[in-house]
């Protein structure tokens, strides 16, 4: 049972680097082209005059080459490293948050983190936006980053489902909507937060409320 598992995790994190990569080569031929070759003849004269003084000018030093690292990471796989690390923080926010409240739950976190990287004041990545805060005592904007919760062994099967969803909404195969009504904050339908008189509640998916920020003319 554990390998099934383990190979499912494995499939959805080549599904999304394949995805990645496929993305990463089609931006880099568009980034291959440089301009720079296609002269024109009056730039071509220019550069020759140039060329013409250039030994009366003074050659500065050679500047010795900076070593090459030999198992230095290249871009792409920095590249593959920092989206599967945010695909690593989708999941945990939505396994924390929204285990029990099924994939409309889950996706419903992923909708007020996604909404927050596009809404001014907050991070603009996956990871900064779940962990923003975590390094106060009572500043994190998701209390599982800094109430211990994360020291806690995982139910294997909701962490298999979370880590395949975030990696489908990554890769493009699961689109979220709007089923939070824009929603930039959530609790949990037992508590009382004083920031909620004000916002502008939305919807209730679950055991979850959410919020969005008041208008204009609402906050005034």
């Amino acid at each position: 049972m554990l390998k099934k598992t383990s190979d499912a995790l494995r499939r959805a994190d080549y599904a999304l680097a394949g995805a990645f990569l496929l993305m990463l080569a089609t931006a880099g031929a568009a980034m291959a082209f440089n301009p720079h070759t296609d002269q024109t003849p009056k730039l071509r004269s220019s550069i020759m005059q140039v060329a013409d003084i250039a030994p009366t000018m003074p050659v500065a030093a050679p500047v010795a080459p900076l070593p090459v690292l030999v198992n230095a990471p290249s871009p792409r796989e920095l590249a593959l490293a920092k989206v599967l690390n945010e695909q690593n923080c989708l999941a945990e926010a939505m396994y924390y948050e929204a285990r029990g409240e099924g994939v409309e739950g889950e996706q419903a976190i992923a909708e007020v983190i996604f909404n927050r990287m596009h809404a001014p004041g907050y991070p603009r990545s996956i990871c900064n936006v779940v962990y923003e805060g975590s390094e106060l005592a009572h500043g994190c904007q998701f209390s599982f980053t800094c109430d211990g919760e994360l020291d806690r062994p995982k139910s294997f099967g909701p962490w298999l489902r979370a880590r395949v969803l975030a990696a489908r909404i990554l890769a493009g195969y699961v689109q979220l909507g709007n089923t939070t009504g824009g929603a930039t904050s959530f609790h949990a339908s037992e508590v009382e937060p004083d920031w909620a008189d004000q916002m502008d509640r939305t919807v209730q998916i679950g055991n979850h409320l959410f919020y969005r920020p008041l208008g204009r003319t609402q906050a005034s």
